[in-house]
């Protein structure tokens, strides 16, 4: 009798619950059933595609092994092609077709990356028009399609540019480009104008019609190349220049969602070898003349000290003076790096024209030439030429030339030219 009230109190325990040791045993003394919520539901055993579908689940899959993107991963793209019709160079204001190199410096690599554009690379350039010839006994078709390529590009300047400003247009967006408005500029510097300039000109018009440029170093020697290359290269026009600043109009009728595919060069070129500026001795002088003018040439008064990354418009008037009562001329070029003075000397010896003597103890040394009237006939020529690209009429706003004035006319110019053969 004394087991049957435990008896009991057992039995009333739901059945098909397992048995609970660990609980207390106050559910044996007073028949308390928990809610379904807080008893534990038995595992079911599962088959084998739920525990591989979990398995799938809780299996994360890896993410894969940072890659930093690359300029010369083409991803399977084609090579880029552009329709701009003109050779591509590094620089189109420091480099000249007609100087051509002896030997290169490295093998011809593409500045602008394996497989990334459609144009093979010369070393030099990139030329828009294949120069290979398919046929041995024919004529050489690159003069015909350069002359193409040029009317082409001449049609659809003028198509972009459509009709002049006028004076209000133009002063309106000169106002705008200057310094106190707005902070937009493009410098150009020792290298010249550059190829991935070009891109920089493009991505400035788009939001405003004008950028301003400035020009500092070895191009201002020659600021009418820098103008000329700026105008043909990227189809714009230059509506105001002061000194070293200019202003580069995009056109009426520019559309920069058409505007021309411009591939970028990922690495500058090195430069060719091209043959010595500064001979052993001089043409027409022997060996001891030489000797003696490069000697003399230290000693003669410095025409001009020339500070770096200054601007550089000035020196070949100021030559071509000198040379007009000087035989020797000595521009002073401490500070500047010895590439950058060669290149200067480069220019006047081409510009002035004169002779390059020495670059010794960082100076600049010209000989006007002799008196036989080879080079006074080229230096009368370029100063000629020098009057004319100065007085020659600028297109107004009509479009038309303006009229030389009076007193530069041919007649003044002929008595100008006596003069200048005499004093020589």
């Amino acid at each position: 009798m004394l087991t049957l009230p435990g008896t009991l109190r057992r039995a009333r325990a739901p059945p098909g619950l397992p048995p609970r040791r660990h609980l207390s045993r106050l559910l044996d003394r007073y028949g308390f059933v928990a809610p379904d919520s807080l008893t534990p539901a038995p595992r079911e055993p599962h088959s084998d595609t739920a525990d591989s579908a979990a398995a799938a689940k809780k299996r994360r899959a890896k993410k894969p092994p940072y890659r930093p993107p690359s300029s010369l991963d083409r991803g399977g793209r084609p090579p880029a092609h552009s329709d701009l019709p003109f050779d591509f160079r590094f620089s189109y204001t420091e480099s000249t077709p007609a100087s051509k190199p002896i030997g290169l410096r490295e093998p011809r690599y593409s500045p602008f990356g394996p497989g990334r554009l459609d144009r093979p690379w010369t070393g030099l350039c990139a030329p828009a028009v294949d120069a290979t010839l398919r046929d041995v006994e024919a004529e050489d078709p690159l003069p015909d399609a350069e002359r193409g390529l040029e009317e082409a590009r001449r049609r659809e300047r003028e198509r972009v540019l459509g009709e002049p400003l006028t004076p209000a247009e133009r002063a309106f967006l000169v106002d705008r480009c200057q310094k106190n408005r707005t902070k937009r500029q493009i410098n150009l510097g020792r290298d010249g104008f550059t190829h991935n300039m070009l891109s920089d000109v493009h991505n400035n018009w788009k939001t405003c019609e004008a950028v301003r440029i400035k020009c500092l170093g070895v191009p201002t020697v020659d600021m009418q190349n820098v103008c000329h290359q700026l105008e043909d290269k990227t189809g714009g026009l230059i509506i105001h220049r002061h000194g070293s600043l200019l202003i580069l109009y995009r056109g009426r009728h520019y559309n920069p969602k058409k505007r021309p595919v411009v591939p970028l060069m990922l690495w500058k070129p090195a430069e060719p070898v091209y043959p010595r500026l500064i001979k052993t001795t001089i043409e027409g002088l022997t060996v001891e003349e030489t000797k003696q003018m490069r000697k003399k040439g230290l000693h003669v008064p410095v025409l001009t000290k020339l500070a770096k990354n200054g601007y550089y418009a000035s020196l070949v008037p100021m030559v071509r003076d000198a040379f007009l009562t000087d035989e020797l001329v000595r521009i002073d070029c401490k500070g500047l790096p010895k590439s950058d003075y060669k290149k200067i000397g480069v220019k006047l010896r081409d510009l002035v024209p004169c002779i390059l003597v020495s670059f010794d103890k960082e100076q600049i040394i010209v000989w006007r030439g002799n008196e036989d009237g080879s080079l006074q006939d080229r230096t009368q020529k370029s100063f000629l030429s020098f009057i004319d690209s100065d007085v020659a009429s600028v297109k107004d706003e009509t479009g038309d030339q303006e009229q030389i004035p009076s007193d530069l006319s041919y007649d003044g110019c002929s008595e100008m030219k006596c003069q200048i053969t005499k004093v020589i």
